[in-house]
């Protein structure tokens, strides 16, 4: 049985005919073509596939895609301006290096993004705590807290 879902990512509209069990994961990578949102662990304890549902950070290997239905996804293929300038978080990544293999980076970058948003960048040590859901199996995490704290103090 397949059902019509109808999602908003990253400003545009999108109509998928899926089973009500997809994922939201899968509905990007699989149904839509938006791979850039990565499927690490399947199970909700990596963060490599966070993406924000109005705003708030979800893990998309464990959000239906029908529950994503009349809200707004973003995925880190719309975090850049429609002209390509770089969100303050990529660029701050980019500039600190804060990435070797890159797999975990969207995820890494999309929480970033939430965590400056929630206010929660006001030390390292906050930093860390509110990026932990976040693995890198490379230990960048260093470079990662320093291209944080760049970026929130460019937000502010």
């Amino acid at each position: 049985m397949t059902d019509t879902i109808k999602l908003d990512i990253n400003g545009k509209a999108f109509t998928l005919a899926a089973e009500p069990r997809v994922t939201l994961l899968d509905a990007l990578r699989e149904h839509l073509g938006l791979t850039g949102t990565k499927k690490g662990c399947d199970q909700g304890q990596c963060g490599a596939c966070t993406v924000h549902l109005d705003g708030e950070r979800v893990l998309a290997c464990l959000t239906l895609a029908a529950q994503a239905e009349g809200k707004a996804v973003t995925t880190i293929e719309g975090l850049a301006g429609e002209d390509g300038t770089l969100h303050a978080v990529q660029a701050a990544f980019l500039e600190h290096d804060a990435f070797q293999c890159g797999y975990c980076t969207p995820g890494q970058i999309m929480s970033a993004v939430a965590c400056i948003r929630e206010g929660h960048a006001g030390s390292d040590a906050e930093i860390r705590e509110y990026m932990s859901g976040n693995l890198c199996r490379c230990g960048a995490y260093p470079h990662i807290v320093a291209a944080v704290r760049q970026a929130a103090e460019a937000v502010r």
